[in-house]
């Protein structure tokens, strides 16, 4: 149970110790003592292939530099709610913002999904806004619309491309959407051989896009109140460092099923390859057929 100086005090006095809050105050500093917040640092039990699998991470990002071929780093970024909310952060202003005391969706407004595909080598990014569900269909998708918008033209010779992802979520390793969908329209469609190596299970934030894409996004828009769905693509093509960073923005208006089922007959047509280093976390997707 948290006690305030003053109950602190007061305790004390109750077994006859004649002291004030100041001096409680005083003393507890003294020992060392201060008001703390608990500080999120345990991710559990480290999975035995954890350094395994970053030396891994390694050597496939070198491989594929040395080849000149393309590497990016993706996620999803957490969902924002679009509308006259508070935003985290401050900024320099004269004046606060006022926005709505709760935070309930409004209606026909809701939440908007951004997510990232970061190129480490050119330090770039490109942010998709979607304003449906954050589903593995919707990852690739946005990693497809990235490779004909730049990667392609970035990247003219490249036939092969590495995708590093976090081992959860919409783009996670179990997932069986995530493989059929990079199947079907990155290697079938696109010609693309394509290696997927996940981050193991709480190492999501040594992922590229984390710290040298999304940190940099949320100290730009640090409390702008993102009121329409054209202030947070403002505040994502905004985003600029003294390094070069420089951001792009598309908003994706289709509207992605949840719960999308790929059955065990269409995994067995899957041209997967699982690497013999933890098959579960790497993997190389060819193309079903040559295309022309």
């Amino acid at each position: 149970m948290r006690r305030s100086i003053r109950r602190l005090s007061a305790a004390l006095r109750r077994q006859g110790h004649v002291i004030g809050p100041n001096t409680v105050r005083r003393l507890l500093r003294q020992l060392g003592y201060q008001l703390r917040a608990n500080r999120k640092r345990f991710t559990g039990p480290a999975h035995p292939d954890r350094d395994r699998q970053f030396a891994y991470l390694v050597w496939q990002r070198r491989r594929f530099a040395g080849l000149g071929y393309p590497a990016i780093s993706v996620d999803a970024k957490k969902k924002e709610l679009i509308g006259n909310f508070k935003n985290p952060g401050q900024a320099w202003c004269q004046e606060a913002e006022e926005v709505d005391a709760h935070d309930f969706p409004e209606p026909g407004v809701g939440r908007a999904v951004p997510y990232g595909v970061y190129d480490p080598r050119r330090d770039r990014g490109h942010v998709y806004v979607g304003l449906s569900a954050n589903t593995a269909e919707f990852a690739v998708d946005a990693i497809a619309r990235w490779w004909d918008e730049e990667g392609r033209h970035d990247y003219p010779e490249a036939d092969e491309l590495l995708v590093l992802a976090d081992a959860g979520g919409a783009n996670g390793c179990r997932s069986r959407l995530w493989k059929q969908q990079i199947q079907e329209k990155l290697a079938d469609r696109r010609g693309l051989w394509v290696t997927v190596c996940h981050y193991p299970r709480g190492a999501s934030k040594w992922n590229p896009v984390e710290h040298r894409l999304f940190g940099y996004l949320s100290i730009n828009g640090a409390a702008t109140p993102l009121r329409t769905v054209a202030t947070l693509l403002a505040c994502i093509r905004g985003t600029k460092t003294e390094t070069g960073l420089r951001v792009r923005a598309t908003l994706v208006r289709r509207t992605y099923c949840k719960g999308i089922k790929v059955p065990d007959e269409e995994m067995e047509t899957l041209r997967l390859h699982r690497h013999s280093i933890c098959p579960d976390w790497n993997y190389t997707i060819k193309p079903r057929w040559t295309i022309f």
